[in-house]
């Protein structure tokens, strides 16, 4: 597993659950983070904590597409490059059977999980062209098992498991590699269990609500400690690979 120290890393979705362990952790080990949120408070004890000479904040909505380019400007011009990027946001809206949802609704939720990260992209890869760097693409299970209401979520994961695999036929400076984080408490979790429980179904609802009682939830620290070492250290071998987190191929990955 490679490593270098002080990389510049922009991190989406970063306020919250996954995303804020993956900030920790990079920050611990002295890496440069664009952190980007919807608002700038959520991110502002990060900035407190760990310093101006290390975190830039950026609040934006991912579904405008001049984010990602604003985000990469950012890290450019305040460090000089670019070494990685992780698309970690996304939206679980909206949780509605295909017979009853909205096209409209489908948009947002491709606007937000799909185009916002492909805009990031596509700014980022000369950056990342020039530094030979990553990107990581946080999945989901659902991008390959289908549950009730969850079709638009599940499709855009999907969506980025294949654009991981594109990127590494298109792009053989890059890195880039689509992660399954698992079951994690996160507020996610919580919205699925305590709102939208009629529209997932009386089953999955039940299901779901069992891990949060059975305490078989990840901490977000398990998923997001690996996605923040693979954002530094990821291998060619890796390179379009749709992974769960815990894979016996990430096992140096894992280790603290």
């Amino acid at each position: 597993m490679a490593d270098s120290k002080g990389m510049v890393i922009i991190l989406t979705g970063a306020s919250r659950g996954i995303g804020q362990a993956i900030a920790h952790h990079l920050l611990s080990h002295h890496h440069k983070l664009v952190l980007v949120s919807r608002t700038h408070s959520a991110l502002d004890q990060l900035h407190y904590q760990y310093g101006s000479d290390r975190v830039e904040v950026l609040a934006g909505d991912m579904a405008d597409a001049g984010v990602g380019a604003k985000a990469v400007e950012l890290a450019t011009s305040r460090w000089g490059r670019l070494d990685g990027v992780v698309v970690n946001h996304g939206t679980l809206d909206p949780v509605a059977k295909i017979a009853d949802a909205k096209v409209e609704e489908w948009r947002r939720g491709f606007e937000v999980n799909v185009f916002g990260g492909l805009a990031l992209i596509q700014a980022a890869i000369p950056a990342l062209r020039a530094s030979k760097g990553r990107i990581i693409l946080v999945s989901s299970g659902a991008a390959v098992s289908a549950y009730q209401g969850w079709g638009a979520y599940g499709a855009t994961k999907a969506v980025l498991n294949h654009m991981a695999l594109t990127l590494a036929a298109e792009e053989p400076d890059l890195t880039s590699v689509s992660i399954r984080p698992g079951v994690v408490d996160t507020e996610m979790q919580r919205e699925i269990r305590e709102v939208h429980r009629e529209a997932m179904g009386e089953e999955n609802a039940k299901r779901f609500k069992g891990f949060k009682e059975e305490g078989v939830l990840l901490r977000a620290e398990q998923p997001g400690h690996v996605i923040a070492k693979l954002a530094v250290g990821a291998g060619k071998e890796l390179s379009g690979k749709f992974l769960n987190w815990d894979d016996e191929s990430l096992k140096a990955f894992q280790e603290e």
